[in-house]
């Protein structure tokens, strides 16, 4: 798939005025929502005094857990709920692209037995180049393997699907979170860190089918339903179950 950072100038210009166009009515109200939840968000912190394990999480707003109703509720939440012993240190800010999470892998100076990384979606829907975003994400990988021996990548599933955008936004929006996830993929397995699908086409996607559910307010964060199918993701696809046993 052609990067779009070769786009031609005119189709970048079309995209934007496009973005512009989409941006009245619902989807302004929906831009306002999704400003509230991210000034209500907190990354969740867990520091059991008796921790047998050590989790280290960066990234977006996903990994600080906007949408749900609390930081228990988050993808965090519900990890620190199930191994109550499990150390959590989220360093994941809202808004964050991969090149931000580097910055937040280079603060991070202890060792870890595990790192989790939910980035992506900014820069599908920031249009960033997919050449710079590559770079950023092996950038990213190399950091975070010098602080643990296994690194999880879980980028945000096939944006276009979010009740936040609509077409033809959301065709573009789709065309890029497939062209990211090939790209997390593809590095992950170069650099021997795992990787966690969450890409579906419309017609597979539980957020699309159940969008009420499992979507927050802003139609474009998941709910505390979402997060939960995340994690049921998470421990499935990753086999977190026996990694992270000695924290229950």
């Amino acid at each position: 798939m052609t990067s779009s950072s070769s786009w031609p100038v005119p189709v970048l210009l079309a995209v934007v005025l496009v973005l512009a166009l989409a941006t009245t009515g619902c989807a302004v109200w929906r831009i306002g929502k999704a400003g509230e939840l991210a000034r209500l968000s907190e990354p969740l912190q867990h520091t059991p005094v008796d921790a047998a394990l050590r989790l280290l999480i960066v990234g977006d707003s996903t990994a600080v857990g906007t949408g749900a109703s609390s930081p228990q509720t988050s993808l965090a939440g519900l990890l620190a709920q199930a191994y109550p012993r499990l150390r959590i240190d989220n360093r994941a800010r809202d808004g964050a692209t991969f090149a931000n999470v580097a910055a937040q892998l280079e603060g991070a100076t202890a060792r870890y037995d595990l790192v989790l990384v939910n980035a992506g979606g900014n820069d599908v829907i920031r249009l960033r180049g997919m050449d710079a975003v590559r770079a950023d994400i092996e950038r990213a990988i190399t950091l975070a393997r010098a602080r643990s021996d296994r690194v999880i990548l879980m980028p945000a599933g096939n944006v276009g699907n979010a009740p936040f955008f609509f077409p033809p936004v959301s065709w573009l929006m789709t065309a890029r979170a497939r062209e990211l996830h090939g790209i997390v993929r593809d590095v992950a397995t170069q650099q021997s860190a795992a990787y966690v699908s969450l890409f579906k086409d419309k017609a597979n996607d539980p957020f699309a089918q159940r969008p009420k559910e499992l979507n927050a307010a802003d139609g474009l964060h998941p709910s505390d339903a979402g997060y939960r199918v995340w994690f049921d993701e998470l421990m499935a696809q990753a086999q977190l179950a026996p990694v992270l046993a000695p924290a229950r």
